[in-house]
């Protein structure tokens, strides 16, 4: 019972001695690592114009992968699947984050027309460009007045229209935006009237974006379609394994049978993929 005893206490004090000994290691490389992870954050963040405190960043970063871990664990009570929680719950953060920017693209996309609208009727009434952004900032609502104000600001500090319009493509990433923005930059080089421009552009856009319903509502057809014949044989196998759980045992038993259930599940992936890939449609 003494030697026992004094094992525990041996082997007690050479883990306290190691913890002792790596845990400013693993402390310094753990608040590195969440330091790259952060710095990827707040910029995507800046850009969105969200004012999220930087504690607050550190605390989703830490909190999201132990609760994802524990809500695993509880549900499977299985580690390796809590492990696999744990990994998902360090990617939930940039997917939200990849979310939001999304959303805000397609808002920011949905404004363009009327911008342009406005921006035409400004011109019209004898504004220059800088001030019918300014009317821009204040007749419409986020986040394309927080895109423009941030490009009026920018021209009153003095930077280059052509500079501020390249800065507002590479944080938007909108295909319209950039038509926009490269038929403006024409027309003031060869002196186009940008009354014309923006009212074409506008026409454009909203002609496009009809035609897009109209294709997206060809496609949902065969994306229907699709879904349903990928999930007729997961619910066929499902429901035959219910009734009868024997049914299987030759595919999993038999070497040729192993061979078949690879090649099916294989075409099920390949047919889904291809499903997939006509039934999408970019214009």
């Amino acid at each position: 019972m003494l030697l026992k005893i004094i094992i525990f206490l041996i082997v007690f004090a050479g883990v306290f001695y190691l913890t002792h000994l790596f845990y400013p290691l693993f402390e310094r490389q753990t608040l590195r690592w969440h330091k790259k992870r952060v710095e990827k954050m707040t910029p995507k963040l800046d850009n969105m114009f969200l004012d999220v405190p930087l504690k607050k960043i550190i605390l989703l970063d830490i909190s999201t992968p132990l609760l994802t871990g524990a809500l695993g664990f509880f549900i499977s009570k299985n580690l390796w699947i809590a492990l696999g929680a744990v990994g998902l719950g360090f990617a939930i953060p940039f997917l939200i984050i990849k979310q939001l920017e999304q959303n805000r693209r397609k808002k920011f996309a949905s404004q363009l027309v009327d911008a342009l609208m406005i921006l035409s009727s400004s011109l019209k009434a004898g504004l220059s460009l800088p001030q019918a952004f300014e009317v821009l900032v204040e007749e419409m609502s986020a986040p394309l007045s927080q895109e423009f104000n941030l490009v009026v600001r920018q021209l009153q500090m003095g930077v280059s229209l052509e500079g501020v319009m390249d800065s507002l493509k590479k944080r938007m990433r909108i295909d319209d935006l950039d038509i926009m923005v490269t038929a403006m930059m024409v027309a003031r080089e060869t002196g186009g009237d940008l009354t014309v421009v923006f009212t074409q552009i506008a026409t454009t856009i909203q002609e496009r974006n009809k035609l897009l319903s109209r294709v997206n509502a060809l496609c949902v057809q065969g994306k229907l379609q699709g879904a349903i014949m990928s999930l007729i044989p997961i619910i066929f196998g499902l429901f035959v394994y219910k009734t009868n759980p024997g049914f299987f045992d030759v595919f999993f038993k038999n070497s040729v049978g192993r061979m078949l259930l690879t090649y099916a599940v294989i075409s099920e992936i390949v047919g889904i993929f291809f499903i997939r890939k006509l039934s999408r449609i970019e214009i």
